[in-house]
């Protein structure tokens, strides 16, 4: 009899132990949460962007949401490919400027921003700039370039045009392949803002980079439009200083 019961009673104590699991995962959990709210209140006064940063490291580190930083359908609260920078920065402003005239020239969909670990980076679609196979600049596009240009012309940073096609061969007197047309391109928006702008040609390169660097295959119609692109790249780096010659 007394064996029986010594059998019950391990029984409803393991019963007993097993059922209090939970409560040590949720105070564990509420404590992390705890931690989590201190933390934003403490960075109540800095700025969006490092709250913001630190809102995706935490997420990373518990996995409390396996979607990443999406609560429901719809965009996200960091966009993937942009790097965090300080909302005070100067980099962030020009992005923000530049974002105004997509909406302003109604572009959303031939303009792509986004801040990579080189800089900022502008994306233009073909048809914003230029007629398919051509290189000059069309005159729809001048207005755009203008404020580009004059955005450029404010800031101290280095900046690179690059020029991109797909991979449908070219043949023409003016242009034997993809990178002939690709860099009289780059070339053909640089030259607009150094001249309309009077930019120094120090902080300007441009480059063709042909069919090499697609954002997407070239499998279909619509992602080689895509690929048929100029890049404005703002790089990265402390504003540039003026040299001993500017200087005297």
């Amino acid at each position: 009899m007394s064996r029986k019961n010594r059998r019950s009673g391990s029984k409803n104590s393991d019963e007993s132990s097993g059922g209090r699991g939970w409560e040590v995962v949720y105070s564990g959990f509420v404590l992390i949460l705890l931690c989590f709210f201190i933390m934003l209140s403490s960075f109540s006064t800095m700025e969006e962007a490092k709250v913001m940063q630190f809102v995706k490291s935490f997420v990373s580190a518990v996995s409390i949401m396996s979607g990443g930083l999406k609560f429901e359908s719809g965009p996200a609260v960091v966009s993937d490919s942009a790097e965090i920078v300080d909302a005070k920065a100067e980099l962030a402003k020009i992005f923000q400027d530049l974002e105004k005239l997509s909406d302003e020239f109604d572009l959303q969909e031939e303009i792509n921003l986004a801040l990579t670990r080189e800089g900022l980076v502008m994306r233009l679609s073909e048809h914003t700039l230029f007629d398919l196979g051509a290189a000059d600049i069309s005159a729809e596009a001048l207005p755009l370039l203008q404020k580009i240009g004059a955005i450029i012309s404010k800031t101290g940073y280095q900046v690179r045009i690059e020029g991109h096609t797909d991979n449908l061969p070219i043949h023409t007197e003016w242009f034997p392949s993809n990178w002939e047309l690709s860099t009289a391109r780059a070339v053909n928006v640089l030259r607009y803002f150094i001249k309309k702008h009077r930019i120094d040609p120090q902080r300007m390169a441009a480059e063709g980079f042909s069919e090499f660097q697609p954002l997407v295959a070239n499998d279909s119609r619509a992602n080689r439009a895509k690929n048929r692109r100029v890049e404005i790249i703002f790089i990265r780096r402390e504003p540039r200083q003026t040299s001993i010659q500017e200087a005297s």
